[in-house]
């Protein structure tokens, strides 16, 4: 299996870049072909903008996405789009590995979904869902935040529930680009418990890395149970 690991965390000694580390001994020990996007270490432009495209369709206008198809058909997307989506394409699971920041992912990895998950590669028209452009891959979160587990267990938890939190990324961005999304694996209260408890989080992560086989993945919409119009049939 081909692994692409999407890390974004700024300090190389953080416990969340020492998961990550592990997951590659892991991986690698069993076998598996790892490739690593650290995205701070890398120092990649978040910003996306009209300096990711080479050749316009429209010079005079910028339609964000439109642009993004124009780019990939003529092979005039930026250098560091052109070979992120290299390894996206080689891999069989994606990895998005961060700290919660804000209920959602920090700014240098949303800025590698709005680069990189490409308008007519990753999604468009009706490919999106079980139809998107990354059909036949797997994809997971590996997340750490400083919230207690009982924070984010239920409705009545103080935060909700961390997968109805995580949606925009579960749902609307792994799952709709075709995605097969697996159960998020996180760490929690991290910056607060002992050597022993992060110890025990690096093992579960181990195992769960072991045993990708056997989870069963979240469940999204499908558009065959919906009509031409998108209206439930």
């Amino acid at each position: 299996m081909n692994v692409l690991i999407v890390h974004a965390h700024p300090e190389p000694r953080s416990f969340n870049t020492a998961l990550r580390d592990h997951s590659v001994k892991i991986l690698d020990d069993h076998g598996h072909a790892v490739k690593v996007s650290d995205l701070y270490a890398m120092g990649f432009n978040p910003v996306a903008g009209p300096a990711d495209f080479g050749d316009r369709a429209d010079p005079d206008y910028l339609v964000y996405a439109l642009e993004q198809r124009h780019g990939h058909e003529m092979g005039t997307l930026a250098p560091d789009i052109a070979a992120e989506i290299e390894k996206l394409m080689w891999c069989d699971l994606l990895i998005l590995h961060f700290p919660l920041y804000w209920f959602s992912v920090p700014a240098i990895l949303k800025g590698w979904i709005d680069r990189v998950l490409i308008s007519g590669l990753t999604y468009g028209g009706r490919r999106f869902y079980d139809q998107g452009g990354l059909k036949g891959k797997r994809a997971m979160l590996t997340l750490t935040l400083g919230g207690r587990e009982h924070m984010l267990d239920s409705d009545a938890a103080i935060h909700g529930r961390l997968n109805d939190m995580l949606k925009p990324l579960l749902q609307g961005t792994l799952a709709y680009t075709g995605m097969t999304v697996l159960p998020p694996f996180v760490a929690w209260h991290v910056p607060y418990v002992d050597d022993a408890t992060r110890a025990g989080y690096l093992d579960a992560y181990g195992e769960r890395l072991r045993t990708l086989d056997s989870l069963a993945p979240l469940t999204f919409p499908s558009l065959d149970t919906f009509d031409d119009a998108m209206r439930p049939k």
